[in-house]
């Protein structure tokens, strides 16, 4: 296959509905500090830093709080949000979204993570899918958060792909907005109200046709 592309994905909400998980430690914490946080408030932590996170909550509840009081509630979330994904395993797996890396696979593409999470890989061991990812670029490897394309910058790099030849699967405004910053080709994954900025949105991977990822690399 001479059209070598990359297929960069994001993790929560595209490769895996661990959004759920997040939004419930996250609640948690909320919920001790009496401050209100809705699934409409998740939506503002798409695709956002952990530390970037927390402080949305706190804006939400108009809590100020010390470095201290930060770094423990950060840990806490962290706790509880890897409590929820003790039992995980495939079923986890977004629909549609096994079929699209086996196609990937077997056309000599490269794949990747692209993902603000510090656990990405102990997700992708449980779910059984670690071994299609030839790179994987997280929380852990990067400085800036999206909508800065570092993550998705470096994921391409490592892959020896140029961004132009580079397609991310993103589910967050941010994610896409950082898509498009490094002149990559942004797939949305979810609401076309939402995720409008997205050159390409599909509501999730059942609803791609396999041509229009054969139409990607060939291009």
């Amino acid at each position: 296959m001479n059209n070598k592309k990359a297929f960069i994905f994001d993790l929560d909400g595209v490769i895996v509905d661990t959004a759920k998980y997040h939004f419930l430690a996250w609640q948690k914490i909320a919920k001790a500090l009496n401050i209100n946080f809705t699934h409409e408030h998740n939506e503002l932590l798409k695709g956002v830093s952990r530390v970037r996170s927390l402080d949305i909550i706190l804006e939400l509840g108009n809590v100020q709080a010390s470095q201290e009081d930060k770094d423990k509630w950060l840990i806490q979330k962290n706790e509880d949000y890897l409590s929820y994904l003790v039992d995980m395993n495939e079923s986890e797996i977004l629909p549609g979204v096994f079929k699209i890396l086996q196609l990937l696979k077997e056309k000599n593409q490269g794949i990747a993570l692209g993902s603000a999470s510090k656990n990405a890989r102990p997700i992708l061991e449980k779910t059984g899918i670690l071994s299609y990812f030839d790179v994987i670029v997280d929380g852990n490897d990067v400085t800036n958060a999206k909508p800065d394309p570092e993550v998705f910058l470096k994921a391409a790099q490592l892959l020896n792909i140029s961004p132009e030849d580079a397609i991310v699967f993103e589910d967050s405004v941010a994610g896409v907005q950082a898509a498009n910053i490094g002149k990559m080709t942004s797939i949305g994954i979810g609401s076309k109200t939402i995720l409008h900025e997205a050159q390409y949105i599909f509501k999730d991977f059942t609803s791609m046709d396999i041509q229009f990822i054969k139409s990607l690399i060939a291009k």
